[in-house]
């Protein structure tokens, strides 16, 4: 009987490596491992046109297209051109909604404590050197909440928005695999 423990525990410990080995050499084999550019090879440049705003509210368009500047500069390859005739590309858009919504109320006094703000942006791409349109009058939408009873106002919430939307169209540019 003193044999048959040894065994057991010589067998268990050449069985998790070799597990672990199987399971790494099926792991690579499955995946295959690219250094490509998630974004288009054939732009390097672009100039962000401040976007127009198509709603009542104001001043909103200078956040998002000061953040979509800073956004772009820090997850993409290209260089930001202020100048429309020394770029290879033009992205520009419209504000189309900006919505304010209640998230949650004082049950006693009604006043509500929690709010939400809605940002939908119409976007273009295009390649000028090209002429292809990358990105033709897509929609994008993006929302953040915001407190009054943490002395938070629409401002704060309008450019935390404004940035979650500066995010997202920044990864619409990526290429589709």
């Amino acid at each position: 009987m003193a044999s048959e423990p040894s065994r057991i525990t010589a067998r268990r410990a050449v069985r998790p490596g070799s597990i672990l080995a199987v399971l790494a050499v099926t792991a690579l084999a499955g995946c295959g491992y690219s250094n490509k550019s998630l974004f288009p090879d054939d732009v390097g440049s672009v100039c962000i046109e401040m976007f127009d705003n198509r709603t009542f509210r104001r001043g909103i368009e200078y956040t998002l297209s000061d953040a979509l500047a800073k956004r772009m500069e820090s997850d993409t390859p290209y260089r930001i051109v202020s100048n429309r005739d020394r770029t290879d590309s033009v992205l520009d858009g419209q504000l189309v909604v900006i919505a304010e919504s209640i998230l949650t109320l004082e049950r006693e006094t009604g006043q509500a404590l929690e709010k939400e703000i809605i940002l939908t942006a119409t976007v273009n791409w295009k390649n000028l050197k090209t002429g292809r349109m990358m990105i033709n009058n897509q929609s994008i939408t993006a929302a953040a909440s915001y407190s009054e009873f943490l002395n938070q106002d629409f401002t704060y919430g309008s450019s935390l928005a404004a940035n979650k939307l500066a995010e997202k169209i920044v990864e619409v540019m990526q290429d589709n695999w």
